[in-house]
């Protein structure tokens, strides 16, 4: 538990607690976003950021899909780019892999985006290089080879959580208290175009309109 002691101190003495990310391509089974977003609220993560498509299932996240920021990437490499170059996010991959530090020695420096991997295969080839370090969950038993993408998830937000000093939610009886639902901005199950790719797609509807414009005025001319 050493690594905890010199970790979790290099934490504390920050002005403002770590911030946490998670990446998420590539989840087979759909309904484990949804899970995933409960998870994300419940050790808060600052940001869901997915990759590929913006439509994604919130069945399993009894509503707490309203409470986390989710941000579109459409590739992997624009993802960490921006993490990395804009929040100076230290990406850390979750897989067993060689040089992977078991998470229970808390192997964390400051801002950190967790990349997880499929259910069956885990993380890929390029997400592999992509990561600059790599945890994984110690295991016991001799049931299974791997635990569910929203299981492994929570053990590692967690952990990060306790070395990030977050503060506990309050508590109300038998349940933690659940903040106000922010007003919903986009359709559920949908991350929104930011303000940039509204501006951007606005751009390329007009410029699609004008070269209509341009090819209906020609067409007089095909017929002289």
């Amino acid at each position: 538990m050493e690594d905890r002691t010199d970790s979790g101190a290099e934490a504390s003495t920050s002005q403002a607690p770590p911030e946490c990310y998670l990446i998420v391509h590539n989840v087979a089974k759909k309904h484990n976003i949804g899970t995933l977003a409960r998870c994300a609220t419940a050790f808060n993560v600052r940001q869901l950021c997915l990759v590929g498509s913006r439509q994604f299932n919130t069945f399993g996240a009894h509503g707490a899909s309203d409470h986390v920021d989710f941000r579109h990437f459409p590739t992997l490499e624009d993802c960490v780019r921006d993490l990395k170059e804009s929040r100076g996010c230290t990406i850390v991959g979750v897989e067993i892999t060689e040089g992977a530090l078991p998470v229970h020695r808390f192997p964390f420096k400051g801002d950190t985006a967790f990349m997880l991997g499929n259910e069956g295969q885990g993380l890929t080839a390029k997400q592999i290089s992509l990561c600059d370090s790599f945890v994984y969950i110690q295991q016991y038993g001799a049931g299974t080879a791997s635990l569910n993408v929203a299981v492994a998830a929570s053990i590692v937000l967690h952990h990060f959580a306790l070395w990030a000093g977050y503060a506990e939610r309050q508590r109300e009886g038998q349940k933690f208290v659940v903040a106000e639902r922010p007003a919903r901005t986009a359709p559920r199950g949908c991350v929104p175009l930011t303000p940039e790719e509204q501006a951007a797609e606005r751009a390329r509807r007009a410029a699609a309109a004008a070269d209509a414009d341009a090819d209906a005025a020609a067409l007089p001319a095909l017929f002289e």
